[in-house]
């Protein structure tokens, strides 16, 4: 029987936005936060389907605050649309959750700015979401950005030289690399973070193997419907798989535990680092090369548009 092992710390008062928050660890997050007092954003690509994921969370905590935004992180001009109208309506925000992201679509598709979609939503989307939201963030007093990876990090490699993989495709390493790319840009916010004294504690997680829809949703990209193996695919599979309540352990411990520090990085303790409660876990080496996280960070700012914004420290 699976146990949930962290509890949220009090977030009263605080204001907390959630990407992928309709569905998986977003919508656990999201309900563990709201649940401990945040106010949360769920930041949903599809607001019907955020409703309706509100709606199961109220109906479990009829006290939270939820308010569903739309996002779509694989459009640009709609991550500026998110960021510039949260900043008109808040003051500030305690903490953003980098959790949305797809997985192997069948064949390379692209974003509506023309990225491979895998790089372009799991990591340049949350690349100019974040710098967006720099300003809002850092008028917090204690502020927090916990970005999602994957396990699947240990296997990536930035490839520079086809960085939109238009030479050839292959979705479970593109994938890789995306995620490899989110770390990088934990870590690599952490290093600005302390360069510049801000108080921004930039953290990272992945979840294990953790029975989401991403990998039945994501796969289906460009199908009607999840293919028989993505459907059967946990039944199959020899590894180890848990629920998603502890899955999303790593993310909440990131984004709100106190013994928290800069740039580090929660995955799950047990078998094969695939489950079990949250722990601190090693970052790959490819991570944490200062030199290739800055050049990633550079190339990034070239491909988005988005720049640290001046205006703050």
């Amino acid at each position: 029987m699976e146990t949930i092992m962290y509890v949220v710390p009090d977030q009263t008062g605080k204001l907390a936005v959630v990407t992928g928050a309709n569905s998986g660890t977003g919508k656990e997050a999201a309900k563990r936060l709201a649940a401990a007092g945040a106010r949360v954003v769920m930041a949903v690509r599809t607001v019907a389907k955020g409703e309706a994921a509100r709606a199961e969370i109220l109906a479990e905590h009829p006290d939270a605050q939820l308010e569903v935004r739309r996002i779509d992180l694989a459009d640009l001009a709609s991550v500026q649309e998110f960021a510039e109208k949260l900043s008109a309506d808040e003051p500030h925000l305690d903490l953003l959750v980098n959790n949305a992201g797809v997985m192997n679509p069948p064949t390379r598709q692209t974003t509506k700015d023309g990225f491979e979609l895998q790089f372009g939503s799991n990591y340049l989307g949350p690349f100019a979401l974040t710098l967006r939201l720099l300003p809002l963030v850092l008028a917090a007093p204690a502020p927090r950005i916990t970005t999602h990876a994957s396990g699947a990090a240990n296997f990536g490699r930035i490839n520079f030289d086809d960085l939109q993989w238009e030479r050839s495709y292959r979705r479970t390493v593109a994938y890789s690399q995306s995620k490899l790319a989110d770390l990088m840009l934990s870590i690599q916010l952490a290093k600005i973070a302390a360069d510049r004294g801000w108080p921004l504690l930039s953290t990272a997680a992945h979840p294990g193997f953790t029975r989401t829809n991403l990998q039945s949703a994501g796969a289906a990209l460009g199908r009607d419907k999840p293919s028989l193996l993505n459907r059967i695919g946990y039944r199959l599979s020899p590894l180890p798989s848990q629920g998603v309540e502890v899955g999303t352990e790593p993310l909440l411990v990131a984004a709100t535990s106190p013994d928290t520090e800069p740039g580090a990085y929660y995955g799950p303790s047990g078998r094969l680092g695939l489950v079990g409660p949250a722990t601190v876990v090693h970052p790959p080496k490819r991570a944490l090369d200062p030199e290739t996280n800055a050049r990633l960070w550079r190339v990034a700012e070239q491909l988005t548009g988005v720049t640290l914004p001046t205006g703050v420290k």
